[in-house]
């Protein structure tokens, strides 16, 4: 099985101990490896180094390489980001340059998984049903109500070895409808983990993005040659930039399938999301401490210190603290999402240093 890796990012969302030069998948910030390496890790099980693709940005391409320097697999640089979408198209037309007739696993470098095991037996079940056709994803099974993802329905009949058939996808809900899809045992969270045959995908990009599936088939003869980076960069600049979810999933004639899935997923995407996976780690106040620091009288807090100093923290509640060695973030942890807040006024300020 072919397994493609996005390892694209801004670093805006773990802002100030992640930058737009060391984004989230390069941070060590669960377990002792950084995310991008801990996903590789995942997918080993499934595909051998030869049948993974890592698709970075230019900028992020030395520390990719870096990180995943004793392994052999390929890399395909993008000269900027375009979203998703393009990425995925890329990946699936470097497949077909292979030969790849069988089923892709297409998944972000920067999530978490707490059961790998569980994981892989859903991206099998997925590769199982779509041999012949058709694209399925991952359902995270909803742990409680959340409105920070997008949502997955699927029909209430013609199940199939635990797969359904999708009926709609959901944007973000509120959390009243939040609260009505966790009932209903029909909607999962959308990880944007999918499955489906190279032939399939770029069917489906000829449909739906005809001129850049044309460029890209032009591209092709351009693979593993000097001429394949300004190819690509005169491709990329005519292509808009959108998510294959909007692109594609969401306009498709083809079967989609969702694959309802229990493996401890979080798409860590918030200094809360990742205190929630790190909350066995927290001390009887339910604090999660991290780094030369203490805790004195606080409560459901996260103090992370990195940066080469002691914190000590005093009568907090619910308080994020991120020290570094240039940057200190002070924040309320329910609103920790809020972050790129911060990153935006200091793009407004063109205060680069700190970006």
């Amino acid at each position: 099985m072919i397994s493609v890796i996005m390892a694209g990012g801004s670093g805006t969302r773990f802002w100030p101990l992640s930058r737009a030069s060391y984004p989230k998948q390069f941070l060590k910030i669960v377990g002792n490896e950084p995310l991008l390496r801990a996903t590789y890790e995942r997918i080993r099980p499934l595909s051998t180094d030869e049948e993974i693709l890592v698709v970075v940005g230019r900028e992020h391409e030395e520390e990719t390489r870096r990180i995943l320097a004793d392994t052999r697999v390929k890399i395909l640089v993008e000269p900027f980001g375009r979203n998703t979408a393009p990425c995925v198209g890329l990946a699936a037309r470097y497949a077909a340059h292979l030969g790849a007739k069988g089923p892709l696993a297409v998944l972000p470098a920067d999530h978490y998984v707490a059961d790998p095991e569980a994981f892989q037996d859903a991206i099998r079940k997925a590769a199982s049903v779509t041999e012949n056709g058709g694209i399925a994803t991952l359902g995270i099974v909803p742990t409680r109500p959340e409105t920070g993802y997008g949502y997955i329905e699927r029909q209430t009949e013609g199940a199939l070895d635990g797969v359904y058939r999708v009926r709609r996808f959901v944007e973000k809900p509120p959390l009243e409808t939040a609260a009505r899809y966790f009932q209903s045992g029909r909607h999962y969270w959308n990880a944007g983990i999918f499955v489906a045959t190279a032939a399939t995908l770029l069917k489906e990009f000829a449909l739906h993005m005809p001129d850049f599936a044309a460029g890209v088939d032009a591209l092709a003869e351009t693979f593993d040659t000097d001429r394949f980076a300004p190819a690509l960069e005169t491709l990329y600049a005519a292509t808009e930039n959108i998510s294959f979810d909007y692109a594609i999933m969401e306009k498709t004639q083809e079967a989609v399938y969702v694959v309802p899935t229990h493996c401890g997923w979080s798409d860590v995407g918030s200094w809360y999301s990742l205190y929630d996976v790190r909350r066995s780690e927290a001390d009887s106040g339910g604090n999660v401490l991290e780094g030369d620091v203490a805790a004195f009288d606080c409560k459901d807090s996260f103090v992370v210190g990195q940066g080469g100093r002691f914190v000590a923290a005093l009568g907090l509640k619910r308080v994020l603290v991120v020290d570094t060695a240039d940057a200190l973030l002070v924040a309320d942890l329910d609103r920790s999402q809020e972050v790129r807040r911060v990153v935006e006024d200091l793009k407004d300020k063109k205060r680069q240093d700190l970006l």
